[in-house]
Protein backbone atom coordinates (compact mmCIF):
# COMPACT_ATOMS: atom_id res chain seq x y z
CA UNK A 1 0.00 0.00 0.00
CA UNK A 2 1.25 3.55 -0.88
CA UNK A 3 -0.01 6.04 1.42
CA UNK A 4 0.77 9.41 0.25
CA UNK A 5 -1.72 13.01 -0.23
CA UNK A 6 -0.03 13.95 -3.68
CA UNK A 7 -2.28 11.70 -6.29
CA UNK A 8 0.18 11.51 -8.70
CA UNK A 9 2.40 8.99 -7.26
CA UNK A 10 -0.20 6.66 -8.14
CA UNK A 11 0.73 7.15 -11.70
CA UNK A 12 4.53 7.10 -11.23
CA UNK A 13 3.93 3.75 -9.23
CA UNK A 14 2.03 2.10 -12.08
CA UNK A 15 4.12 3.35 -14.77
CA UNK A 16 7.88 1.86 -12.87
CA UNK A 17 5.83 -1.39 -11.85
CA UNK A 18 3.94 -1.72 -14.90
CA UNK A 19 5.67 -5.16 -15.47
CA UNK A 20 5.08 -6.57 -11.89
CA UNK A 21 1.96 -5.37 -11.96
CA UNK A 22 0.62 -7.27 -15.33
CA UNK A 23 2.99 -10.44 -14.52
CA UNK A 24 1.21 -10.39 -11.04
CA UNK A 25 4.14 -10.34 -9.03
CA UNK A 26 3.05 -6.99 -7.13
CA UNK A 27 -0.49 -5.19 -6.27
CA UNK A 28 -0.68 -2.31 -5.10
CA UNK A 29 -3.91 0.11 -2.93
CA UNK A 30 -3.32 3.73 -3.22
CA UNK A 31 -4.00 5.53 0.11
CA UNK A 32 -4.52 9.52 -0.05
CA UNK A 33 -4.33 9.76 3.86
CA UNK A 34 -3.44 8.00 6.98
CA UNK A 35 -6.96 7.54 7.59
CA UNK A 36 -7.58 5.83 4.44
CA UNK A 37 -4.64 3.69 4.76
CA UNK A 38 -6.42 2.47 8.56
CA UNK A 39 -9.20 1.44 7.10
CA UNK A 40 -8.29 -0.63 4.45
CA UNK A 41 -5.75 -2.36 6.83
CA UNK A 42 -9.25 -2.71 8.81
CA UNK A 43 -10.44 -5.75 6.14
CA UNK A 44 -6.49 -6.50 4.68
CA UNK A 45 -3.45 -6.83 6.95
CA UNK A 46 -2.53 -9.90 5.93
CA UNK A 47 0.33 -9.47 3.29
CA UNK A 48 0.54 -5.70 2.95
CA UNK A 49 3.95 -3.46 3.33
CA UNK A 50 3.01 0.24 3.73
CA UNK A 51 5.28 2.60 1.96
CA UNK A 52 4.04 5.71 3.49
CA UNK A 53 5.01 9.43 3.01
CA UNK A 54 5.67 11.80 6.21
CA UNK A 55 4.61 14.72 5.31
CA UNK A 56 1.18 14.69 5.17
CA UNK A 57 -1.86 16.63 6.39
CA UNK A 58 -4.33 15.80 9.32
CA UNK A 59 -2.43 12.36 10.35
CA UNK A 60 1.27 12.54 9.53
CA UNK A 61 3.00 9.38 7.99
CA UNK A 62 5.40 9.28 11.49
CA UNK A 63 1.64 8.97 13.43
CA UNK A 64 0.30 6.50 10.93
CA UNK A 65 3.86 4.35 11.48
CA UNK A 66 3.20 3.84 15.69
CA UNK A 67 -0.53 3.49 14.84
CA UNK A 68 0.13 0.75 12.95
CA UNK A 69 3.28 -1.13 14.50
CA UNK A 70 0.93 -0.71 17.99
CA UNK A 71 -2.03 -2.48 16.24
CA UNK A 72 -0.15 -4.55 13.15
CA UNK A 73 3.42 -5.22 14.69
CA UNK A 74 3.77 -7.95 11.75
CA UNK A 75 3.43 -5.38 9.11
CA UNK A 76 6.60 -4.09 6.96
CA UNK A 77 6.47 0.18 7.04
CA UNK A 78 8.71 1.96 4.66
CA UNK A 79 9.01 5.87 5.44
CA UNK A 80 9.25 7.81 2.07
CA UNK A 81 10.77 11.64 2.42
CA UNK A 82 11.30 14.83 0.52
CA UNK A 83 13.77 16.02 3.41
CA UNK A 84 16.87 14.42 4.56
CA UNK A 85 15.70 15.32 8.60
CA UNK A 86 17.86 13.07 10.55
CA UNK A 87 15.50 13.86 13.35
CA UNK A 88 12.66 12.07 11.12
CA UNK A 89 14.67 9.56 10.43
CA UNK A 90 15.51 8.74 14.54
CA UNK A 91 11.64 9.28 15.28
CA UNK A 92 10.72 6.62 12.22
CA UNK A 93 13.71 4.00 13.54
CA UNK A 94 12.29 5.02 17.34
CA UNK A 95 8.39 4.31 15.86
CA UNK A 96 9.19 0.30 14.21
CA UNK A 97 10.04 1.91 10.56
CA UNK A 98 11.38 -1.00 8.52
CA UNK A 99 13.14 1.08 6.12
CA UNK A 100 13.66 4.79 5.09
CA UNK A 101 13.87 6.37 1.83
CA UNK A 102 14.50 9.93 0.42
CA UNK A 103 13.01 11.18 -2.85
CA UNK A 104 13.26 10.52 -5.71
CA UNK A 105 12.75 7.55 -4.89
CA UNK A 106 15.47 5.13 -6.40
CA UNK A 107 12.66 2.74 -8.07
CA UNK A 108 15.43 -0.12 -9.16
CA UNK A 109 16.66 -0.10 -5.36
CA UNK A 110 13.00 -0.32 -3.94
CA UNK A 111 11.88 -2.60 -6.57
CA UNK A 112 14.77 -4.80 -5.14
CA UNK A 113 13.24 -4.94 -1.88
CA UNK A 114 9.77 -5.56 -2.40
CA UNK A 115 10.69 -8.46 -5.35
CA UNK A 116 13.54 -9.73 -3.29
Amino acid sequence: MVVDDEADVRLLFEQRFRKEIRAGLIEFYFALSAADALTFLESHEEDVLILSDINMPGVSGLDLLKEVKAKYRHLKVFMITAYGNAEYQRTAVEYGCDDYLTKPIDFALLKSKLLG
